[in-house]
């Protein structure tokens, strides 16, 4: 998983065993935006049919999954799930997938709902808190600079 940052349009994923978040980002801006909130199809199975549709409607030229790990940087109960949704996302769809650590994208996740005058969601109903991780992911991935 690797590669340049050429395109312009990226798309940014926070995995989930029930929820996979979704996000758009622009290498221009270096911006990104929640988009929505896919339900698995089955426990830890992504909806590979939604997920095919947006990658249609959007044409991104590289994607972005989040990595979750412990604290001290080891793997968690997701960790292992989260790379091998990474790996079947280039391998249908040909189209280059970064990992980037996700340590702490659910936090600032919850701040920036808060701060939009949301509360935390319910347990079980985290549809924007999923979506506004992938954003935190994909904005983490844009603020790398690669020459560094």
């Amino acid at each position: 998983m690797t590669a340049s940052r050429d395109t312009s349009t990226l798309l940014g994923f926070d995995y989930g065993r029930r929820r996979i978040g979704v996000a758009v980002g622009e290498t221009v801006t270096g911006g990104a935006r929640p988009l929505t909130t896919l339900p698995c199809a089955a426990e830890g199975k992504p909806d590979w049919h939604a997920i095919e549709a947006i990658i249609r409607e959007w044409q991104p030229g590289a994607m972005v999954v989040g990595r979750p790990e412990h604290a001290d940087g080891t793997a968690n109960a997701v960790t292992l799930g989260a790379e091998r949704f990474a790996r079947q996302l280039e391998g249908r769809f040909g189209i280059t997938v970064h990992l980037v650590d996700e340590r702490l994208s659910s936090r600032e996740a919850e701040q920036r709902l808060a701060a939009r005058g949301r509360r935390r969601p319910a347990r079980g109903s985290g549809d924007a808190l999923d979506s506004m991780a992938a954003c935190v992911i994909l904005e983490t991935w844009l603020a790398d600079d690669p020459h560094e």
